[in-house]
Protein backbone atom coordinates (compact mmCIF):
# COMPACT_ATOMS: atom_id res chain seq x y z
CA UNK A 1 0.00 0.00 0.00
CA UNK A 2 1.31 3.49 -0.67
CA UNK A 3 2.31 5.51 1.88
CA UNK A 4 -0.14 8.34 1.02
CA UNK A 5 -2.71 6.56 1.82
CA UNK A 6 -2.95 7.02 5.83
CA UNK A 7 -6.44 7.17 6.59
CA UNK A 8 -9.67 5.38 5.22
CA UNK A 9 -13.38 5.65 5.86
CA UNK A 10 -16.44 3.34 4.57
CA UNK A 11 -19.65 2.23 5.36
CA UNK A 12 -22.41 -0.06 4.33
CA UNK A 13 -26.39 0.73 4.79
CA UNK A 14 -28.47 -1.13 6.92
CA UNK A 15 -31.66 -1.49 4.61
CA UNK A 16 -30.99 -5.66 4.86
CA UNK A 17 -28.90 -8.68 5.87
CA UNK A 18 -25.74 -7.50 4.91
CA UNK A 19 -24.60 -10.54 1.95
CA UNK A 20 -21.62 -11.76 -0.43
CA UNK A 21 -21.85 -8.55 -2.15
CA UNK A 22 -20.94 -6.39 0.67
CA UNK A 23 -18.17 -8.76 1.50
CA UNK A 24 -16.44 -9.22 -1.59
CA UNK A 25 -16.85 -5.83 -2.72
CA UNK A 26 -16.20 -4.19 0.81
CA UNK A 27 -16.11 -5.58 4.00
CA UNK A 28 -12.87 -8.17 2.62
CA UNK A 29 -10.64 -5.06 1.61
CA UNK A 30 -11.08 -3.75 4.77
CA UNK A 31 -9.87 -5.80 6.48
CA UNK A 32 -7.14 -5.85 4.09
CA UNK A 33 -6.55 -1.86 4.81
CA UNK A 34 -7.37 -2.17 8.27
CA UNK A 35 -3.56 -2.73 8.81
CA UNK A 36 -2.18 -0.31 7.04
CA UNK A 37 -3.97 2.50 7.54
CA UNK A 38 -6.11 4.29 10.14
CA UNK A 39 -9.39 2.91 9.51
CA UNK A 40 -13.28 4.57 10.37
CA UNK A 41 -15.77 2.27 9.59
CA UNK A 42 -19.62 3.16 10.09
CA UNK A 43 -22.46 1.53 10.31
CA UNK A 44 -24.83 4.07 7.88
CA UNK A 45 -28.66 3.69 9.65
CA UNK A 46 -28.95 7.02 8.88
CA UNK A 47 -28.77 6.51 4.76
CA UNK A 48 -31.48 3.80 5.46
CA UNK A 49 -34.45 6.24 6.25
CA UNK A 50 -34.58 7.88 3.11
CA UNK A 51 -36.99 4.92 1.94
CA UNK A 52 -39.85 3.29 4.76
CA UNK A 53 -38.29 1.27 7.21
CA UNK A 54 -39.79 -0.99 9.69
CA UNK A 55 -38.74 0.20 13.05
CA UNK A 56 -37.72 -2.93 14.79
CA UNK A 57 -36.11 -4.46 11.24
CA UNK A 58 -33.82 -1.38 11.57
CA UNK A 59 -32.31 -1.91 15.15
CA UNK A 60 -32.01 -5.34 14.04
CA UNK A 61 -30.12 -4.55 11.15
CA UNK A 62 -28.18 -1.87 12.63
CA UNK A 63 -26.88 -4.26 15.48
CA UNK A 64 -26.83 -6.97 12.77
CA UNK A 65 -24.61 -4.91 10.62
CA UNK A 66 -22.17 -4.39 13.71
CA UNK A 67 -21.73 -7.91 14.25
CA UNK A 68 -21.62 -9.06 11.03
CA UNK A 69 -17.84 -6.33 10.60
CA UNK A 70 -16.87 -8.16 13.62
CA UNK A 71 -17.12 -11.60 12.27
CA UNK A 72 -15.42 -10.45 9.02
CA UNK A 73 -12.64 -9.83 10.64
CA UNK A 74 -12.80 -6.07 11.59
CA UNK A 75 -10.30 -5.53 14.45
CA UNK A 76 -11.54 -3.11 16.97
CA UNK A 77 -8.17 -2.70 18.43
CA UNK A 78 -7.42 -1.74 14.73
CA UNK A 79 -10.39 -0.03 13.12
CA UNK A 80 -12.62 2.52 14.64
CA UNK A 81 -16.17 0.88 14.25
CA UNK A 82 -19.22 3.45 14.92
CA UNK A 83 -22.73 4.56 14.54
CA UNK A 84 -23.73 7.12 12.05
CA UNK A 85 -26.84 8.23 13.97
CA UNK A 86 -25.07 8.38 16.93
CA UNK A 87 -23.16 11.13 16.31
CA UNK A 88 -25.14 14.17 15.55
CA UNK A 89 -22.25 15.95 13.72
CA UNK A 90 -23.17 14.15 10.77
CA UNK A 91 -26.42 15.96 10.51
CA UNK A 92 -25.25 19.06 11.69
CA UNK A 93 -22.18 18.89 9.24
CA UNK A 94 -24.58 17.85 6.19
CA UNK A 95 -27.04 21.00 6.61
CA UNK A 96 -24.23 23.18 6.50
CA UNK A 97 -22.46 21.67 3.51
CA UNK A 98 -26.00 21.82 1.49
CA UNK A 99 -25.62 25.49 1.81
CA UNK A 100 -22.21 24.89 -0.31
CA UNK A 101 -23.03 22.05 -2.54
CA UNK A 102 -25.10 23.37 -5.44
CA UNK A 103 -28.52 22.11 -6.96
CA UNK A 104 -26.91 21.69 -10.38
CA UNK A 105 -24.40 18.91 -8.82
CA UNK A 106 -27.34 16.88 -7.49
CA UNK A 107 -29.20 17.28 -10.16
CA UNK A 108 -26.56 14.75 -11.82
CA UNK A 109 -26.40 12.39 -9.44
CA UNK A 110 -27.84 9.66 -11.22
CA UNK A 111 -28.92 7.08 -8.12
CA UNK A 112 -31.70 9.62 -7.47
CA UNK A 113 -33.02 8.99 -10.86
CA UNK A 114 -32.53 5.22 -10.53
CA UNK A 115 -34.35 4.91 -6.48
CA UNK A 116 -36.74 6.85 -6.88
CA UNK A 117 -38.21 5.99 -10.71
CA UNK A 118 -41.22 7.62 -12.34
CA UNK A 119 -42.57 8.94 -8.60
CA UNK A 120 -39.98 11.12 -8.24
CA UNK A 121 -42.45 13.76 -7.04
CA UNK A 122 -43.82 11.77 -4.08
CA UNK A 123 -40.22 10.28 -2.53
CA UNK A 124 -38.23 11.50 0.44
CA UNK A 125 -36.43 14.66 0.01
CA UNK A 126 -34.00 12.94 2.34
CA UNK A 127 -33.22 10.58 -1.02
CA UNK A 128 -32.17 13.57 -3.11
CA UNK A 129 -30.08 15.40 -0.75
CA UNK A 130 -28.21 11.86 1.22
CA UNK A 131 -25.42 12.70 -1.22
CA UNK A 132 -24.47 15.86 0.90
CA UNK A 133 -25.09 13.39 3.79
CA UNK A 134 -22.70 11.30 2.53
CA UNK A 135 -20.44 13.67 1.85
CA UNK A 136 -20.26 14.78 5.92
CA UNK A 137 -19.99 11.35 6.24
CA UNK A 138 -16.52 11.23 4.83
CA UNK A 139 -15.31 14.61 4.91
CA UNK A 140 -15.70 14.70 9.35
CA UNK A 141 -12.98 12.41 9.32
CA UNK A 142 -10.16 13.59 6.69
CA UNK A 143 -9.65 10.22 5.11
CA UNK A 144 -6.45 10.76 2.59
CA UNK A 145 -8.69 7.87 0.87
CA UNK A 146 -12.20 6.14 0.66
CA UNK A 147 -12.37 2.71 -0.98
CA UNK A 148 -15.43 3.04 -3.82
CA UNK A 149 -16.75 0.64 -6.17
CA UNK A 150 -18.17 1.80 -9.76
CA UNK A 151 -21.33 3.01 -8.12
CA UNK A 152 -20.03 4.86 -5.39
CA UNK A 153 -17.41 7.28 -7.70
CA UNK A 154 -20.03 9.84 -8.25
CA UNK A 155 -20.63 10.16 -4.35
CA UNK A 156 -16.80 11.06 -4.29
CA UNK A 157 -16.76 12.97 -6.62
CA UNK A 158 -19.56 15.27 -4.72
CA UNK A 159 -17.48 15.35 -1.63
CA UNK A 160 -14.42 16.27 -3.30
CA UNK A 161 -16.31 19.15 -5.11
CA UNK A 162 -18.03 20.34 -1.68
CA UNK A 163 -14.65 19.81 0.20
CA UNK A 164 -13.27 22.08 -2.75
CA UNK A 165 -15.52 24.69 -2.67
CA UNK A 166 -15.71 25.14 1.01
CA UNK A 167 -12.19 25.30 1.07
CA UNK A 168 -11.70 28.19 -2.10
CA UNK A 169 -14.70 29.83 -0.27
CA UNK A 170 -12.58 30.64 2.96
CA UNK A 171 -8.99 30.72 0.94
CA UNK A 172 -7.54 27.57 3.46
CA UNK A 173 -7.63 24.33 3.64
CA UNK A 174 -10.42 23.31 6.28
CA UNK A 175 -11.67 19.88 4.75
CA UNK A 176 -9.14 17.05 3.60
CA UNK A 177 -10.17 16.12 -0.30
CA UNK A 178 -9.86 12.90 -0.45
CA UNK A 179 -8.86 10.75 -3.71
CA UNK A 180 -10.77 7.40 -4.02
CA UNK A 181 -9.10 4.01 -3.38
CA UNK A 182 -10.12 1.29 -6.16
CA UNK A 183 -10.26 -1.86 -5.10
CA UNK A 184 -10.15 -4.98 -7.25
CA UNK A 185 -12.38 -6.61 -9.98
CA UNK A 186 -14.51 -8.19 -7.49
CA UNK A 187 -16.43 -4.53 -6.52
CA UNK A 188 -19.67 -5.49 -7.95
CA UNK A 189 -21.11 -8.45 -7.39
CA UNK A 190 -24.63 -9.37 -9.03
CA UNK A 191 -28.03 -10.50 -8.40
CA UNK A 192 -27.91 -14.62 -8.62
CA UNK A 193 -31.22 -13.91 -10.38
CA UNK A 194 -30.44 -11.53 -12.39
CA UNK A 195 -26.98 -11.00 -13.31
CA UNK A 196 -27.52 -7.18 -14.73
CA UNK A 197 -28.77 -6.22 -11.55
CA UNK A 198 -26.62 -5.80 -8.38
CA UNK A 199 -26.76 -8.06 -5.83
CA UNK A 200 -28.79 -6.31 -2.93
CA UNK A 201 -30.12 -6.40 0.62
CA UNK A 202 -33.90 -5.18 -0.52
CA UNK A 203 -33.98 -7.53 -3.17
CA UNK A 204 -37.20 -9.65 -2.61
CA UNK A 205 -36.15 -13.02 -3.59
CA UNK A 206 -33.39 -14.19 -1.16
CA UNK A 207 -32.10 -16.58 -3.75
CA UNK A 208 -31.10 -13.57 -5.71
CA UNK A 209 -27.98 -13.43 -2.65
CA UNK A 210 -25.83 -15.23 -0.66
CA UNK A 211 -26.48 -13.33 3.04
CA UNK A 212 -23.41 -13.85 5.42
CA UNK A 213 -25.41 -15.37 7.89
CA UNK A 214 -26.56 -18.48 5.85
CA UNK A 215 -25.87 -21.86 6.20
CA UNK A 216 -23.80 -24.36 4.49
CA UNK A 217 -27.24 -25.87 3.23
CA UNK A 218 -28.88 -22.16 2.44
CA UNK A 219 -25.54 -21.74 0.17
CA UNK A 220 -25.31 -24.57 -1.68
CA UNK A 221 -29.67 -24.23 -2.63
CA UNK A 222 -28.60 -21.04 -3.76
CA UNK A 223 -25.85 -21.49 -5.84
CA UNK A 224 -27.86 -24.25 -7.36
CA UNK A 225 -30.70 -22.54 -8.30
CA UNK A 226 -28.51 -19.43 -10.02
CA UNK A 227 -29.37 -18.35 -13.38
CA UNK A 228 -27.11 -19.91 -15.62
CA UNK A 229 -27.49 -21.37 -19.45
CA UNK A 230 -26.56 -24.72 -21.18
CA UNK A 231 -23.72 -23.99 -22.95
CA UNK A 232 -19.63 -24.85 -21.96
CA UNK A 233 -17.51 -22.57 -20.12
CA UNK A 234 -15.71 -20.75 -22.49
CA UNK A 235 -13.16 -17.90 -22.11
CA UNK A 236 -14.52 -16.58 -25.65
CA UNK A 237 -18.09 -15.94 -24.44
CA UNK A 238 -17.45 -14.87 -21.41
CA UNK A 239 -17.85 -10.85 -22.06
CA UNK A 240 -21.53 -12.08 -23.62
CA UNK A 241 -22.55 -14.16 -20.56
CA UNK A 242 -23.44 -11.87 -17.85
CA UNK A 243 -24.26 -15.04 -15.49
CA UNK A 244 -21.15 -16.66 -16.27
CA UNK A 245 -19.61 -13.59 -15.79
CA UNK A 246 -20.82 -13.04 -11.96
CA UNK A 247 -20.42 -16.37 -11.11
CA UNK A 248 -16.66 -16.23 -12.60
CA UNK A 249 -16.09 -13.48 -10.62
CA UNK A 250 -17.65 -14.62 -7.17
CA UNK A 251 -15.01 -17.77 -7.87
CA UNK A 252 -12.05 -15.43 -8.30
CA UNK A 253 -12.69 -13.33 -5.03
CA UNK A 254 -13.21 -16.04 -2.94
CA UNK A 255 -9.72 -18.15 -4.09
CA UNK A 256 -7.55 -14.66 -4.08
CA UNK A 257 -7.80 -15.66 -8.03
CA UNK A 258 -8.64 -14.04 -11.39
CA UNK A 259 -12.00 -14.49 -13.89
CA UNK A 260 -9.26 -15.63 -16.49
CA UNK A 261 -7.72 -18.51 -14.68
CA UNK A 262 -11.14 -19.70 -13.07
CA UNK A 263 -12.73 -19.59 -16.47
CA UNK A 264 -9.56 -21.67 -17.62
CA UNK A 265 -9.56 -23.89 -15.09
CA UNK A 266 -13.54 -25.27 -16.42
CA UNK A 267 -13.14 -24.03 -19.84
CA UNK A 268 -15.60 -26.90 -21.88
CA UNK A 269 -17.19 -28.18 -18.96
CA UNK A 270 -20.84 -27.41 -17.97
CA UNK A 271 -22.40 -25.28 -15.38
CA UNK A 272 -23.09 -27.83 -13.27
CA UNK A 273 -19.81 -28.83 -12.37
CA UNK A 274 -18.84 -25.39 -11.98
CA UNK A 275 -21.26 -24.64 -9.39
CA UNK A 276 -21.00 -27.78 -7.80
CA UNK A 277 -16.78 -26.26 -7.34
CA UNK A 278 -18.08 -22.80 -6.70
CA UNK A 279 -20.68 -23.69 -3.69
CA UNK A 280 -17.82 -25.70 -2.19
CA UNK A 281 -15.48 -22.28 -1.93
CA UNK A 282 -18.09 -20.24 -1.32
CA UNK A 283 -19.16 -22.15 1.95
CA UNK A 284 -15.35 -22.43 3.46
CA UNK A 285 -15.47 -18.25 2.88
CA UNK A 286 -18.69 -18.11 4.39
CA UNK A 287 -19.43 -20.50 6.92
CA UNK A 288 -16.81 -19.35 9.07
CA UNK A 289 -18.37 -15.95 9.20
CA UNK A 290 -22.07 -17.30 9.70
CA UNK A 291 -20.75 -19.44 12.79
CA UNK A 292 -18.95 -16.36 14.05
CA UNK A 293 -22.18 -14.04 13.28
CA UNK A 294 -24.24 -16.31 15.68
CA UNK A 295 -21.60 -16.31 18.53
CA UNK A 296 -21.45 -12.68 18.49
CA UNK A 297 -25.29 -12.73 18.77
CA UNK A 298 -25.08 -13.97 22.12
CA UNK A 299 -22.09 -12.16 23.30
CA UNK A 300 -24.13 -8.48 22.83
CA UNK A 301 -22.06 -7.39 26.01
CA UNK A 302 -18.93 -7.36 24.11
CA UNK A 303 -20.43 -6.12 20.57
CA UNK A 304 -22.06 -3.11 22.54
CA UNK A 305 -18.84 -1.90 24.47
CA UNK A 306 -16.77 -1.82 20.92
CA UNK A 307 -19.95 0.19 19.83
CA UNK A 308 -19.97 2.78 22.57
CA UNK A 309 -15.64 2.77 22.08
CA UNK A 310 -16.23 3.83 18.31
CA UNK A 311 -18.94 6.22 18.55
CA UNK A 312 -16.68 7.93 21.78
CA UNK A 313 -13.62 7.73 19.68
CA UNK A 314 -15.36 9.43 16.18
CA UNK A 315 -17.22 11.72 18.26
CA UNK A 316 -13.53 13.28 19.08
CA UNK A 317 -12.12 13.78 16.02
CA UNK A 318 -15.82 15.03 14.34
CA UNK A 319 -16.28 17.82 16.38
CA UNK A 320 -13.15 19.41 15.69
CA UNK A 321 -13.78 19.15 12.18
CA UNK A 322 -17.29 20.83 12.81
CA UNK A 323 -16.34 23.19 15.40
CA UNK A 324 -13.60 24.27 12.48
CA UNK A 325 -16.09 24.60 9.76
CA UNK A 326 -18.65 26.62 12.03
CA UNK A 327 -15.82 28.80 13.13
CA UNK A 328 -14.86 29.68 8.68
CA UNK A 329 -18.74 30.46 8.84
CA UNK A 330 -18.91 32.62 11.24
CA UNK A 331 -21.55 30.01 13.39
CA UNK A 332 -18.81 29.63 16.77
CA UNK A 333 -19.45 32.94 18.51
CA UNK A 334 -18.17 31.79 22.11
Amino acid sequence: MSEQVTRILSGITTTGRLHLGNYLGAIKNWTKLQMHAETFLFVADLHAITTDQDPDELKRNILNAVITYLACGIDPEQACIFVQSQNPHHAELAWILSCVARIGWLNRMTQFKDKSGKNKDNAYVGLYTYPVLMAADILLYHPTHVPVGDDQKQHLELARDIAQSLNRKFERSILTVPEPYIVGEATRIMSLRDATKKMSKSDESDYSRINLDDDEDAIIKKIKKAKSDSEAISLATLGARPELNNLATIYAACTDSTKTRVIEQFEGKGFAEFKSALYEVVVNKIVPIANEIKYLRNHLDHVQAIVTQGNSKAAELSVKTLAEVKQAFGLKVF
